[in-house]
């Protein structure tokens, strides 16, 4: 792609266009079956021991699976990586399809496409960020990001609500939709025309070496290491801590759908909000300031739900908190995109996803625990202090207001490694990218990848 292509108006950017595309009509299905997957399992064998096994599963193979698959997108062409991915997912999915229309779907097999699903979402996440920077110029990975959030978000809202009530009509019908949009996401990708092929690298794929680049790229800058351990582990602990008591609560223990639909309901709406007024605040430029700002207002957060319970009030500051930390987290990916060396984003963008997954599962469980154990007014004390030390930090660290420039990607420790060692005699240079290649990133859910949520 020639310099003025790549200057051309996101909105009249093809390939942008084609990828867009492609993950929403992947997303919406996503999104449909993670409702009736669980449905499914309910209805075949009504224990919900079992259809909790599905997520259980999913999230284990998520996390064994992200770094991995972080190499296996800087090791090979990023659109051939995700064309393979969509007719996998496409493959498991379609032999559902047909378990559930013959009127059986075995556990095994549920929980053998819940497994696939995530392992394809691991390999495809860093592929598809991959081919993104290759796509967009640096200029309008901003803009980029918080379209692709926006798409997120969206799906979030629609998938759930129409994949319950395809499943209502019959069983088959959100996976048999699923599948369309898979064969639909494939398509789009294979009419994209850029190319992201990585510099081919010597040694081993999997070695610990390869492994952990990601992570030490993330380590070696103190702005990205700050912002990920406090902002990506800390606050989606105790957000995840809030979010939950505040379901709890306002839903009357599980007595009442209505105060908790609510707040649920705002939050996601709180996140669409925030996707889609991104690219009037241009987050990338304002990070150092979004990022602490998003704490305290969780910090605030907590302490007024500490002492209201009218869930219109409890909504509504929810969806501020969600609304601030989606444009945060906008201008951090965005930030983090653009200074990573285009041979290591897929290791990188798995990293960064690794780090901010690792504590998810735990927050709802600690919600939990704490409302138990010292009620309403107490719970959310506490969440609030430990959202309050990670805004302190965020706030005094100076690593945390570093942010690095967007003029070009850092070169660290392993990149100047590789120079040294090509310059020692009897060692080859790595061959180049092949011919009309472009060095980017590219596609797959930044929700996925994003710290704060």
């Amino acid at each position: 792609m020639t310099e003025p292509e790549r200057a051309v108006a996101l909105r009249a950017n093809r390939d942008f266009r084609l990828l867009w595309l492609s993950g929403l009509f992947a997303v919406i299905g996503t999104q449909m079956t993670a409702l009736a997957l669980p449905l499914l399992v309910l209805r075949e064998t009504g224990s919900a021991v079992q259809a909790g096994a599905i997520g259980t599963v999913s999230i284990a193979s998520l996390l064994v699976t992200m770094l991995p698959g972080g190499v296996v997108a800087d090791r090979v062409e990023r659109r051939r990586l995700m064309r393979l991915c969509d007719l996998g997912s496409l493959t498991v999915v379609t032999a559902l399809v047909v378990a559930v229309w013959n009127g059986h779907a075995p556990l095994a097999l549920v929980l053998l496409v819940a497994a696939a699903g995530a392992v394809i979402t691991s390999l495809y996440g860093p592929a598809a960020f991959g081919l993104m920077r290759a796509v967009v110029p640096k200029d309008q990975m901003g803009t980029a990001t918080a379209r692709l959030q926006a798409r997120t978000a969206t799906a979030r809202l629609v998938g759930p609500l129409v994949g319950g009530a395809l499943f209502g009509v019959h069983p088959v019908l959100p996976f048999l939709a699923e599948a369309v949009g898979l064969a639909l996401s494939t398509l789009c990708v294979a009419l994209v025309r850029t190319r992201s092929r990585p510099a081919a690298r010597p040694g081993r794929a999997f070695s610990r070496r390869e492994l952990t680049a990601g992570l030490a790229f993330l380590w070696q800058l103190p702005y990205l290491r700050t912002v990920l351990l406090v902002f990506g582990l800390g606050m989606n602990f105790g957000f995840g801590a809030m979010s939950f008591t505040a379901l709890s609560v306002f839903s009357d223990s599980g007595r009442s759908g209505v105060g908790g639909g609510l707040v649920v309901a705002c939050t996601s709406a709180g996140a669409l909000a925030g996707a889609l007024l991104a690219p009037r605040l241009r987050p990338e430029r304002r990070t150092a300031l979004l990022v602490p700002a998003t704490c305290w207002l969780c910090v605030a957060t907590a302490g007024a739900l500490a002492v209201t319970r009218v869930p219109l009030v409890a909504g509504m500051l929810v969806m501020a908190c969600m609304f601030l930390s989606t444009v945060a987290s906008i201008g951090f990916l965005s930030t983090l995109l653009v200074v990573t060396p285009d041979d290591r984003v897929g290791r990188v963008q798995s990293s960064a996803g690794f780090l901010s997954s690792l504590v998810q599962p735990f927050g709802p469980l600690a919600g939990g625990a704490l409302l138990g154990a010292l009620g309403p007014a107490g719970a959310f004390t506490a969440i609030g202090t430990v959202l309050a030390v990670s805004a302190a930090v965020v706030t005094f660290a100076p690593s945390a207001r570093a942010v690095p420039p967007h003029e070009a990607p850092v070169v660290d420790a392993e990149d100047a490694e590789d120079a040294e060692a090509k310059e020692r005699p009897g060692r080859p240079d790595a061959p180049p990218a092949a011919a009309g290649d472009v060095p980017g990133s590219g596609r797959a859910d930044p929700a996925a990848a994003a710290p704060p949520h």
